[in-house]
């Protein structure tokens, strides 16, 4: 009888195991079970490695079209491995009883990420946020915190960042009054745009209420400043903006970088020469688009554009693997190893978005993204 539950017992333990450590390469595109069986539920998500665990965070979805609203929150997941995630809950979570709350259930919550900070010893979550029955018209950014990597996250507020505060790189036009006609001439999307926004002085139009914040990410630098980058001017300009010392509000330094150029879905990395890199991507809604990379010397720039980094068939430059970046994530403990994640976005179904994850190659001064079935971490040794 005992030899009977000891290999029962081993049974079960060898079950367990094999279930919680099944995957040992990345598969971009395919279905990418938690430890329950279930497809990792966490879209348009960000990393934070922290006391020797990798935490990946993102929006849960639903089924449906619905699913492109908050109707749960953001979702957390931790692993060792990068292959093997265990499921942790729900982060942060929609408030379902004040319909008043500024993420109330049916609100947008997209492209949450999570930072450390080491002065205060607390988890600070940033995200973008469009308010319940508006669209796309608030253009906020959401924070919320918490003592633990897994939550709960406690919401805190919202705002449009960098109210009454000038770029850095500011022109002399953009600080001219801006007449009602000028503000009341955009329409909504960017085929309501001149090819030129800045004649709109959005930025200027914008000065007193805080910048519209809409596609975002957060970096923390070499030195422990943390930015925060996210899509402004109607889309048009991406800015990048320094955060407080404990990571909750802005300083009021930021620049505008890639004026005009449309750019959303940033992403960013630092490698240990001091370059720093980003790719992201053109506005086209839900659609894939080409990709597109730059560098600087500093974060604040001067940023040069290199040109769509996916090497491959004419539709995967077109379509960068018909997905959009996410985050870009250091590889503890090697060298200049970065993985780029996106999301292969599927609008009519959201809980069906897939992840591509795929290792970033360096060739010269540019950086190389190039489709791979399967791959591990042995493509960095």
């Amino acid at each position: 009888m005992n030899r009977y539950f000891l290999l029962l017992f081993l049974g079960i333990l060898c079950s367990c195991t094999t279930k919680n450590s099944r995957y040992t390469n990345f598969q971009p595109g395919q279905i990418w079970e938690d430890n329950n069986g279930q497809h990792i539920n966490a879209h348009g998500g960000g990393i934070l490695y922290h006391n020797d665990t990798y935490y990946w965070y993102g929006e849960h979805k639903i089924e449906g079209h619905k699913g492109n609203t908050a109707q749960v929150g953001v979702h957390v997941y931790s692993s060792k491995d990068l292959y093997n995630w265990v499921d942790e809950g729900i982060a942060l979570e929609v408030d379902t009883l004040n319909v008043a709350s500024d993420i109330a259930r049916g609100c947008i919550i997209e492209r949450p990420k999570v930072i450390y900070n080491q002065m205060t010893n607390k988890y600070i979550m940033w995200f973008h946020l469009e308010l319940i029955s508006h669209g796309y018209d608030a253009a906020r950014s959401g924070v919320a915190i918490s003592d633990s990597p897994i939550g709960p996250f406690t919401y805190l507020k919202s705002m449009r960042p960098n109210k009454g505060h000038w770029p850095l790189n500011v022109q002399e036009f953009h600080k001219k009054a801006v007449a009602d006609t000028v503000k009341s001439a955009y329409c909504g999307g960017k085929e309501c745009l001149p090819n030129h926004p800045d004649s709109l002085n959005l930025l200027g139009r914008d000065f007193e209420g805080g910048q519209m914040a809409r596609d975002m990410n957060l970096f923390v630098d070499d030195d422990g400043k943390a930015y925060h980058l996210y899509s402004s001017e109607e889309n048009s300009t991406l800015h990048i903006a320094e955060l407080s010392e404990d990571y909750l509000s802005h300083t009021g330094n930021y620049v505008r970088v890639f004026p005009n150029r449309y750019m959303e879905a940033p992403s960013i990395m630092k490698t240990s020469g001091g370059k720093y890199y980003f790719i992201g991507s053109d506005c086209t809604s839900w659609n894939p688009n080409p990709a597109r990379s730059a560098s600087a010397d500093h974060i604040f720039g001067p940023w040069t554009e290199l040109g769509n980094p996916v090497i491959g068939t004419e539709d995967q430059k077109a379509t960068t693997f018909k997905s959009q970046s996410t985050y870009i994530l250091p590889v503890q403990g090697k060298k200049d190893a970065f993985i780029f994640m996106a999301d292969r976005w599927q609008p009519n179904n959201a809980i069906d978005g897939r992840y591509i994850w795929l290792p970033i190659q360096f060739d010269n001064d540019r950086i190389i993204l190039e489709w791979k079935d399967q791959w591990d971490l042995t493509v960095y040794n």
